[in-house]
């Protein structure tokens, strides 16, 4: 008998089916942020690091500089990673000779990213890039005072939408387009209102266009604060959760960007009984919105479980955010969105329908002593086996398949 067989009649004991958790964990696509590999400088033929509230920290070798250079690492993550999923690409990401401005963005300019795509297998997310830009260093874009810069985003945005539109139509796969905005205030403000005005109205004139769900997800995110908007944040959690309430679009969940005692998890299924569609950030905030790489913690346990007991997958779409200039860039993609999978089965490998019944019948001390004695469930063996199957490492061997790729690409500066 192997470990795998010892761990599945041990599943089975507690009326679990192994075998279905491995199939249910790897038909969930996660979206893979491209912004991991460059630590969220992207391609425009400019200088200057991110703004608007981002900033990535650290200077470790082997960042991509190109196009290329950055599909190239991401193959090498996707090979060490379980399952077919997606690559969530930044409208800064484009790949061409020209240096349009973000306003005159075309679908051609992004073609290179969806024939690699296809080629991969791959479906691809989008969002427009508010960021790091002329107008947008007062923190504001679609908030604007200005009407020619509301004026300016509005159809950066448009064209975006567009764009994501036509690259769902090319793959067949309906593209996720995430709206954020860095707009806010440092200090104080005495007219909020304007400022939410003048941000509905943005949306209103961004979305007027109508494009198949088949093609095209609209989605909104808000933050808390950032660096520069201390204060206030025009698009904040309730100002999007009406948004898209009202708008019948998707509402963005980032795990980093709500007060660290505020739990995304939880949130789940209230905003789902008004929603059609989810779409989650999944990282890792440290006192703040600070995108560090995913662990198998807490947070990320609870939000799988969340989202496999609540049957929410159908709605939801789980892409990672989180960019860490301090360590390997491909090893940050491989471990977060493995983390993610792992959270994932063990949400699948838990005696779901015992737990649920014990709360029904208001019986909580069965329910804490089946939720403490399932953490003793051999999870590990499952995820072995299910690597193994894949033929990919675990352990040791995947520790030396990150150090042996990171030290082939440590030479770029």
């Amino acid at each position: 008998m192997t470990i795998y067989d010892s761990a599945r009649a041990q599943f089975a004991d507690w009326g679990i089916d192994a075998e279905a958790a491995i199939a249910a964990t790897l038909a969930v696509p996660i979206s893979v942020h491209c912004w991991q590999g460059d630590d969220v400088g992207g391609f425009e033929k400019k200088s200057g690091s991110a703004g608007g509230g981002i900033q990535a920290t650290g200077n470790h070798p082997g960042r991509a500089r190109t196009p290329d250079e950055l599909r190239a690492d991401l193959e090498f993550a996707y090979g060490l990673i379980p399952g077919k999923h997606r690559l969530n690409l930044h409208a800064c990401y484009l790949d061409t000779a020209e240096s349009p401005e973000r306003d005159a963005l075309e679908y051609h300019h992004f073609a290179p990213w969806v024939d690699w795509a296809r080629d991969q297998g791959l479906g691809l997310d989008f969002n427009p890039t508010f960021f790091a830009h002329a107008k947008a260093d007062d923190n504001l874009t679609l908030s604007h005072p200005d009407a020619g810069i509301r004026a300016f985003w509005i159809e950066h945005g448009r064209r975006c939408r567009e764009i994501a539109a036509r690259i769902g139509a090319e793959l067949g796969s309906p593209v996720v387009n995430n709206i954020w905005v860095p707009d806010g205030s440092k200090d104080i403000p005495v007219d909020r209102m304007a400022a939410r005005r003048r941000l509905q109205a943005s949306l209103d004139a961004m979305l007027a266009d109508p494009y198949p769900k088949v093609h095209l997800i609209d989605a909104v995110e808000s933050k808390l604060f950032g660096i520069g908007v201390e204060s206030m944040t025009v698009g904040s959690h309730e100002f999007y959760m009406g948004y898209a309430i009202r708008k019948a679009i998707a509402l963005c969940l980032d795990m980093g960007h709500f007060h660290p005692t505020e739990s995304v998890a939880d949130k789940l299924s209230a905003v789902a009984l008004s929603l059609d569609h989810i779409l989650l950030h999944v990282s890792r905030p440290m006192r703040w919105d600070s995108d560090h790489v995913v662990l198998l913690n807490d947070d990320l346990m609870a939000l799988a479980q969340e989202l496999v007991f609540a049957d929410l997958l159908g709605k939801t779409s789980i892409g990672l955010d989180f960019f860490d200039a301090t360590i390997s860039r491909t090893a940050a993609w491989v471990i977060g969105t493995r983390n993610m999978q792992k959270a994932l089965l063990r949400a699948f490998l838990m005696p779901q329908a015992q737990l649920k019944a014990t709360e029904a019948a208001l019986d909580f001390s069965a329910r804490l002593i089946l939720t403490e004695e399932a953490k003793d469930l051999p999870f590990g063996a499952v995820w072995a086996e299910l690597c193994a199957r894949a033929d990919l490492p675990t352990g040791q061997a995947l520790s030396s398949a990150l150090a042996g790729y990171q030290a082939s690409v440590a030479g770029r500066s």
